[in-house]
């Protein structure tokens, strides 16, 4: 039989890339007509986004059963059989794994480490939610190594992640615009804690809350759809059975609201603990210089085998465990050293680089709290001994709440689980409650410190501050008319009655700013015009301490200071040193300037959505005579700005976007959604989409 040499590989493999780049070429028509039809395009996608997603839900839950039938000869490890294994290899299992992981999350794609909201927050706020495609194969393995290994996370965090990448790969591939991609990557995300959890609402809400940190009734329509279906294949696949043993529970008497007041403190106080914990870990394992990083999980599997030769219910996500404690079937003093002892073993899993959510140890770090207080209650109020086991769950919502600052999410993933509405005041009250004291404490969650730790704030990610690239120079009025301090204050009186200036601006023979004289002031003076007018000079009414701008200031700052101050204009200065008069900030002035800007991020965002192929050079017709089109600006424009090149001038067409190329995104194009100022400089890799008549573009064409 003939045998096909390595080499003959190579023409073969490049053939394949090439019919597959073809394929994408000619069904491309196809996807740009359907992009015409946005709704119906949107919803499309994220039906594809929630059947993918609900599969990978599913071949990753294998994917764990089979790993651990590799590590512990059972494809579904119980704790009697962990019971039953050697202490050697309970003390081994995890840092095998942890080695095997800090290889793969080496080598392949560092994200891939920790739990993995995080990495899909900040690529949303910071990245447009471009994700890279390997994040989700190399999320899969590590995450599956770490959890099939006994490491101490949950498989809820991978899957967000996977979906997200999903998503984010979907929308690339499709070229959608930057605001479509983020809603696509939203889709994900709810797919895969839905198809864990059995719970779609929760999985949209939570993708809504913490993942997009925004809601929109067009946002949110699209990523309910992907995480019902993610929902419906899982349930397909696994069976609709809930993920946790429910116990039966009734408020018997509204004196124990006290008690669960209690517990979302305890609560909202525990969740600070544990993220506290998480990065003190974090610290420490960082802190090994000497140690190369692939290490460093095994070390953190060490530490946690150490833990697991007498406590294996540390081992996994502990669902067998929370099932124990909601059955109320674990005597007080273990659930109290759970407590603790889970903490600790998710911070050695996760702060030495393993891979998992966090989301399954705040489960059972509540339940343990949960069922520890249930036992207490039912002994002073005399209750039945399973009453415990509702305590348990309801502070199982109070961790996750105070963990993530997500109680809209926690409360509805426990209701969902549950189906029970007897559960809901008690799971509302313990949720808030939780998230207030945790926020109290710290002010970040559990997934936003890891952000803050690496220098993104997410907040001003997150902000549609479109003021933020505008400084005060561009918009200083010069032409002001100025008056020194020795000037009788009868020549402002009579400045004030002949023009509609509101503030009249001293300043020194050396241009020094001395203060300003408003129109009140003034106004002060005209009701004993006769007495004060002629013996007053102006340095006697002057304000000294005035609020003032300097020109490299931000007109977001600007704007802030205009709010505290409630002037409709302000001086600007050179610094704050030489007080140097150079001119007027007028807030009218940087009101226009908003509402401008914000008119072109709209109007980008919506010709996004038509002009998305880097290829097509198709017209787009506005109205007679008029239309937009892509052009390649030819090599004599190179390295100029667009006031340098004079476009309108010399070809009787404007730039109205800009298309670039993004190294992040395997090479396709990103559309930037704001109209590029004459301050832009021309890259030789831009794609301009230019407007002007029909006559200019096809002149412009032909360069």
């Amino acid at each position: 039989m003939a045998t096909l040499n390595p080499q003959e590989l190579i023409p073969l493999a490049h053939t394949g890339k090439q019919r597959l780049l073809a394929l994408l070429k000619s069904t491309r028509p196809w996807v740009e007509s359907a992009m015409m039809h946005e709704r119906l395009f949107t919803l499309g996608v994220a039906i594809v986004i929630g059947v993918l997603c609900g599969f990978a839900a599913v071949l990753f839950k294998s994917l764990i059963h089979g790993l651990q039938f590799f590590f512990w000869g059972e494809a579904e490890i119980s704790l009697a059989a962990l019971r039953e294994l050697s202490s050697r290899r309970l003390f081994l299992m995890p840092a095998l794994g942890g080695l095997l992981v800090g290889l793969i999350v080496s080598f392949f794609a560092r994200e891939a480490g920790g739990c993995g909201v995080p990495e899909v927050m900040a690529s949303v706020a910071a990245k447009n939610g471009i994700i890279r495609a390997r994040v989700m194969i190399t999320k899969a393995a590590a995450s599956a190594l770490t959890i099939a290994s006994g490491g101490s996370a949950g498989r809820e965090g991978p899957i967000i992640q996977i979906g997200a990448a999903i998503g984010s790969g979907v929308g690339q591939l499709l070229r959608v615009s930057r605001h479509k991609l983020r809603t696509f990557v939203g889709c994900g995300a709810a797919a895969g804690i839905a198809a864990t959890f059995n719970a779609p609402i929760a999985g949209a809400l939570f993708s809504v809350e913490v993942i997009l940190g925004e809601f929109g009734v067009a946002r949110f329509g699209p990523i309910v759809i992907s995480a019902v279906l993610a929902t419906v294949i899982a349930r397909r696949h696994f069976g609709d059975n809930p993920v946790f043993v429910l116990p039966e529970y009734e408020l018997a008497s509204t004196l124990e609201l006290g008690a669960y007041l209690l517990l979302g403190l305890l609560c909202g106080a525990i969740s600070f603990l544990f993220i506290k914990s998480l990065y003190r870990m974090e610290d420490g394992f960082n802190a090994l210089k000497q140690v190369h990083p692939a290490l460093k999980p095994m070390l953190g599997g060490l530490g946690l085998g150490c833990l697991a030769m007498w406590l294996p219910h540390l081992l996994g996500d502990g669902y067998e465990t929370v099932n124990l404690a909601l059955r109320n079937e674990m005597p007080f003093l273990l659930l109290f050293v759970l407590i603790f002892g889970k903490m600790i073993a998710t911070s050695l899993t996760l702060g030495s680089g393993g891979s998992g959510g966090v989301f399954a140890p705040s489960l059972f770090v509540g339940a343990m709290l949960g069922g520890a207080l249930g036992q207490i209650v039912a002994t002073v109020f005399g209750h039945q001994p399973q009453h415990a086991g509702g305590y348990a769950l309801v502070a199982m919502g109070g961790l996750v709440a105070g963990a993530t600052h997500a109680p809209i999410s926690a409360i509805l993933i426990i209701f969902e689980i549950t189906s029970d509405y007897n559960l809901i005041l008690p799971l509302m009250l313990v949720c808030i409650v939780s998230t207030v004291t945790a926020q109290a404490l710290n002010r970040e969650s559990i997934y936003t410190t890891k952000l803050i730790r690496r220098g993104i704030d997410l907040q001003s990610s997150r902000s549609q501050d479109v003021l933020k690239d505008f400084t005060v120079k561009q918009t200083i009025k010069q032409d002001v008319p100025v008056f020194r301090p020795n000037t009788p204050v009868s020549a402002l009186v009579e400045a004030m009655i002949e023009t509609d200036h509101a503030q009249f601006y001293i300043v020194q023979e050396d241009s020094t700013f001395a203060g300003v004289v408003t129109a009140a002031d003034l106004r002060r003076v005209l009701l004993h015009r006769e007495s004060m007018e002629q013996a007053l000079l102006v340095e006697d009414v002057l304000h000294e301490q005035t609020p003032f701008c300097i020109p490299d200031e931000t007109l977001s700052a600007a704007l802030i200071r205009f709010e505290k101050s409630g002037f409709t204009e302000l001086p600007v200065l050179a610094d704050a040193e030489t007080r140097s008069f150079l001119g007027v900030l007028h807030y009218s002035d940087v009101f226009a300037l908003y509402n401008e800007a914000m008119l072109r991020v709209d109007t980008a965002d919506g010709l996004a959505q038509r002009l998305v192929s880097a290829e097509s050079a198709r017209r787009v017709p506005l109205f007679r005579g008029f239309s937009i089109v892509e052009w390649a600006p030819p090599s004599d424009l190179w390295d100029l700005t667009l006031a340098e090149a004079g476009l309108p001038a010399r070809y009787g067409v404007r730039v109205i976007l800009v298309k670039k190329e993004d190294e992040n995104a395997g090479g396709t194009r990103e559309v930037v959604p704001i109209v590029p100022g004459h301050d832009y400089r021309i890259d030789q890799n831009d794609t301009f989409l230019i407007y002007g008549e029909n006559a200019a573009i096809e002149q412009v064409q032909k360069l």
